[in-house]
């Protein structure tokens, strides 16, 4: 009945979306303390922004050498979802290889700070958004997928909502890859670091319900095998969550498709805060 109702609220919110092409996309600079810099995002507003409410926010994360206008370049409908959930979308800029922490080892990585602070604060300062936990999400694909977790684990009094989509939720079985060892130092030299900054490892740090969770990745996917064992550790743990698998890999295809889910899942939190 739940899957029945879901669907159908999707056809609905689908149909809004196919009608309704009006959401407006800017790109802003935005300005980091902590990293002395400017730093481009793209901020997506629905349809009715100028009625004069104030919306939910959910950030979208890119991927491993990726960057701000990623989701809004490869996947062109991603206004009509705003418009369709009636929510801003957020695309910040997490660097080519910033995996979103504030790097123990490199003082000008602090991505952590930026997003989960800096970058809130401006949108809240700029938007007419609903400035609080119950109405902010975040999610992102493949290192923004480990983004988006990490920054909701560690900061639940900012986000109440966190997907991922074919999210490296478990880097450690990767210790050559995607610059990580520049983020955090090598492997074999800083283990402790490694340990200490992969989604998995941070599963303590919830309390069943302390934060609505939606996790998808594809039965192809390289990194599929971590994200059944983040699954099943949240089993472990009591810590609900909806947990999806397809088939597919890890490619826009994949995540075009997983993206509207994810943002109807956190509409649906979004609507019961009321």
């Amino acid at each position: 009945m739940r899957t029945l109702c879901t669907l159908l609220l999707f056809c609905a919110w689908f149909g809004k979306a196919e009608r309704s092409q009006a959401a407006k996309v800017d790109t802003v600079n935005t300005y980091s303390a902590s990293m002395k810099k400017s730093i481009k995002a793209v901020v997506i507003t629905p349809d009715s922004y100028t009625a004069g409410k104030a919306f939910p926010t959910v950030y979208v994360l890119h991927g491993y050498s990726g960057n701000y206008s990623d989701w809004a370049k490869k996947m062109p409908t991603i206004g009509q979802w705003a418009d369709a959930y009636q929510q801003i979308i957020v695309c910040p800029d997490g660097q080519f290889s910033s995996w979103y922490f504030d790097s123990p080892v490199d003082p000008s990585y602090r991505y952590e700070t930026y997003v989960a602070t800096e970058l809130v604060n401006w949108v809240d300062e700029h938007y007419k958004t609903l400035k609080d936990r119950q109405h902010r999400g975040i999610t992102g694909l493949s290192m923004g997928g480990h983004g988006a977790l990490y920054l909701a684990f560690r900061h639940q009094d900012v986000f109440g909502v966190a997907g991922s989509m074919s999210g490296g939720v478990d880097f450690r079985p990767f210790p050559n890859n995607w610059d990580i060892a520049k983020r955090l130092g090598t492997y074999a030299q800083a283990p402790e670091k490694w340990e200490q900054n992969t989604v998995i490892n941070l599963v303590h740090l919830l309390t069943p319900n302390s934060l609505a969770l939606i996790i998808d990745c594809g039965s192809e996917d390289f990194f599929y095998r971590v994200n059944c064992n983040l699954h099943d550790k949240l089993l472990e743990r009591n810590i609900p969550h909806d947990f999806i698998s397809r088939p597919g890999g890890h490619n826009w295809p994949y995540w075009s498709n997983a993206l509207p889910y994810q943002l109807l899942y956190m509409r649906t939190y979004f609507d019961r805060q009321k």
